[in-house]
């Protein structure tokens, strides 16, 4: 394996050259986003059966040689969790690599777990250990230590030895065809847009509010969300989401029920106090019909709902067994509560999932199918045969 740091745009023409003609190309990247909004480009690692590379985007501002290689339709891209580092290429170029393998999804469908991490699978396919210490490090130092180097080239020379293990494994099982949604939805532009509106439902305790609390959370979320953009920052650098939370449920009407708010320091209300009420009493003016609404709040289920959630639980630990794979990548239990109160377009009766779990719990709601203790084991029989 040969083994490189690149660190000028020649150099990158020259290893963009010698990876042309791979079958596939192992990628990852390091960044920092501790103190902006978008996540800092430090490195990129790339690597096929035979080389091995750090690109350095530091010092080489000319990317476009890589570009060809990101798109050509006869070359795989592996990552291994690759939401992340897919991020950075829509933000820096606008381009998402494609065709794309993702080794965390597949270790899913072939029975590694639910979320297993790049080590870990290293270890469990490859029986190699790696060493993790620098998970941490700060990837915007120059020069980098050996350590560092040797880090992050393994995290590319596993990759592709692992990648190559798990497509044979999902071809074997002829599961390959059940990642290409998965796939799909991480190379499309959509996935990497952000909704300044939508950032509200991301905030955790926003379920403790109702009605024009959450219209005046939405306004409060939505501002903080551009501001950070803007300048970026991180956005609990602009205010924190406990003190949206507490604006939200106290709707101050000045800035001496603003300076009670809890949380909420002198200086923010020096740069933001007169944004900050104009949005609230902004909110507070809304018809309700303009209010937004938690979808995502737990739903009350009567004793029965609750009964059939536990059966169609044990469905689907059944079929993940028969399928040798995680109950909890198939469905968790809040999603069968969905299915049981007829949420529409839920995960598990789409793609794969409708295929392996999908179709059988309808059938069980429909009474097509019941589970039975025949034999000291649970069976799904059809109900016409009893």
């Amino acid at each position: 394996m040969q083994e490189r740091f690149v660190d000028t745009a020649d150099q990158l023409h020259d290893l963009c050259n010698q990876l042309a003609d791979s079958e596939w190309l192992a990628l990852d990247t390091e960044f920092l986003r501790e103190k902006t909004y978008y996540p800092r480009f430090c490195l990129l690692q790339i690597a096929n059966d035979h080389i091995a590379a750090c690109v350095d985007p530091l010092k080489i501002d000319d990317f476009s040689a890589l570009m060809p290689l990101l798109t050509d339709p006869s070359i795989t891209k592996v990552f291994h969790a690759g939401r992340q580092d897919l991020e950075i290429f829509h933000q820096l170029w606008d381009t998402l690599p494609t065709p794309l393998f993702d080794t965390q999804l597949a270790a899913m469908l072939t029975g590694y777990g639910d979320q297993i991490g790049y080590a870990p699978l290293v270890q469990k396919l490859l029986n190699v250990s790696l060493d993790k210490s620098h998970s941490r490090t700060d990837w915007s130092l120059r020069p980098l230590a050996k350590e560092q180097h040797r880090y992050a080239l393994d995290d590319v020379i596993y990759l592709g030895k692992i990648y190559l293990k798990l497509k044979t494994e999902l071809e074997h099982l002829g599961r390959t065809h059940w990642l290409a949604d998965d796939f799909k939805t991480l190379t499309t532009a959509a996935t990497y847009q952000i909704n300044p509106q939508q950032q509200w439902q991301r905030i955790r305790g926003r379920q403790h509010l109702k009605g024009v609390q959450l219209a005046i959370l939405q306004s409060l979320a939505r501002w903080r969300e551009l501001v950070a953009i803007e300048r970026n920052k991180p956005k609990g650098w602009i205010l924190k989401d406990d003190v949206l939370l507490e604006l939200a449920r106290r709707k101050p009407k000045d800035k001496i029920a603003l300076s009670r708010t809890r949380g909420l320091e002198k200086h923010a209300i020096e740069r933001h106090g007169d944004t900050l009420l104009k949005l609230i009493n902004d909110s507070c003016t809304l018809p309700s019909d303009q209010w937004p609404t938690e979808n995502n709040q737990r739903t009350r289920l009567t004793t029965e709902q609750d009964a059939m959630v536990d059966i169609l639980t044990c469905t689907v630990r059944l079929l993940a067994k028969k399928q040798q794979l995680s109950p909890q990548a198939l469905a968790t239990r809040k999603e069968l509560e969905q299915l049981i109160i007829g949420t529409p377009d839920l995960e598990l009766l789409n793609g794969w999932k409708k295929a392996v779990i999908g179709n059988d719990l309808q059938k069980i709601l429909t009474g097509e199918l019941w589970p039975h203790y025949i034999d000291n084991q649970v069976k799904l029989m059809p109900t016409k045969e009893q």
